[in-house]
């Protein structure tokens, strides 16, 4: 096992690098009005094998976080363990926030998660409300993944496919976690269970706040003063450029044709607010990734965010 894992880095790196060296220059906004100057920071969490930034460079909000400073906001983006279930991963979150108040005086913080991030973001806000002003989720699968719990259909406890599957997943988060400068634990098992139907149905039932009174619907606006928002896309196969649609074409699979974005059914994206599900993106689409492909006539995921957070200031958030 540990030679197979050794071959996954091997070739893993090979792509990283290669991701890297077709990034070029990020999409810069160059407004310079006071559009996104919220009273309270904006808070960048990543997903399932996300980052801050690899190799210094490459936002994982491809876009999004100078799209967010070009209009006055002040604007982190935090980093967590690439595999891991929400309770690690949140707690790790809350450190970030708590010292970011220590440093700089924050009282509060506007959360901004995408996937797995917006399962962090729910955790972080019930546990710790007096750090939250907001919590907004894109592409969040707040009721669990086809896609997770197909992996463990395919890959059942102690088989082959399921080694195999772990081993895979370890090694590339260990990679982006090295090359985002990272020294976080991982732990693939605990992520596929926390984003399956009944993980996230255990998370739902132990924080509740802005869940949906209706199946597909929406939840509460505000939860003891913390408002809640979600969007999602219900695109797939967005940009012939793109390489990473044929992963999410494949994901798509295990949805039987309702609506998703890879990785993310479009009723799983509602909690709290529901601002859209069905912009034109995938599940990267979201984040404005493979570095800004998508597609021709879709939504500008940097105005989509810099409009959140006009939102979030026109609440005097």
């Amino acid at each position: 096992m540990r030679s197979l894992r050794r071959a996954f880095q091997a070739l893993l790196i090979t792509l990283l690098l290669s991701f890297a060296a077709s990034a070029g220059a990020k999409t810069t906004a160059t407004s310079s009005s006071d559009y996104t100057q919220t009273r309270y920071p904006i808070v960048l969490v990543h997903g399932l094998f996300g980052f801050d930034q690899l190799f210094g460079t490459i936002d994982y909000f491809y876009g999004i976080t100078d799209g967010l400073r070009s209009g006055g906001a002040t604007v982190y983006e935090v980093e967590l363990s690439q595999l891991g279930d929400d309770v690690t991963r949140g707690n790790q979150l809350i450190a970030q926030l708590e010292n970011l108040q220590a440093v700089y005086g924050y009282s509060k913080f506007n959360l901004i998660g995408h996937s797995q991030g917006g399962l962090d973001i729910r955790y972080a806000a019930a546990v710790r409300p007096d750090l939250v002003a907001s919590v907004s989720t894109y592409g969040t699968p707040h009721t669990g993944s086809a896609v997770a719990d197909g992996i463990a259909t395919l890959a059942p406890t102690g088989s082959a496919q399921r080694a195999l599957a772990v081993a895979f997943a370890t090694a590339l988060a260990d990679l982006i976690d090295t090359f985002s400068g990272g020294n976080n634990p991982q732990n693939a098992l605990a992520a596929l269970s926390q984003l399956s139907t009944s993980g996230t149905a255990q998370f739902n039932a132990e924080f509740p706040a802005g869940m949906p009174t209706s199946p597909c619907g929406s939840g509460l606006a505000v939860v003891n003063g913390i408002r809640y928002y979600s969007s999602g896309g219900t695109s797939v196969l967005t940009n012939v450029l793109d390489p990473s649609d044929a992963l999410l074409a494949a994901g798509s699979l295990f949805f039987s044709g309702t609506a998703n974005d890879g990785l993310v059914g479009q009723c799983s994206s509602h909690w709290g607010t529901v601002l859209r599900d069905n912009y034109g993106w995938n599940h990267l689409d979201e984040v404005n990734q493979l570095l800004g492909l998508r597609g021709v006539f879709s939504s500008d995921p940097v105005a989509v965010y810099r409009d959140q957070a006009n939102r979030l200031k026109g609440l005097g958030l």
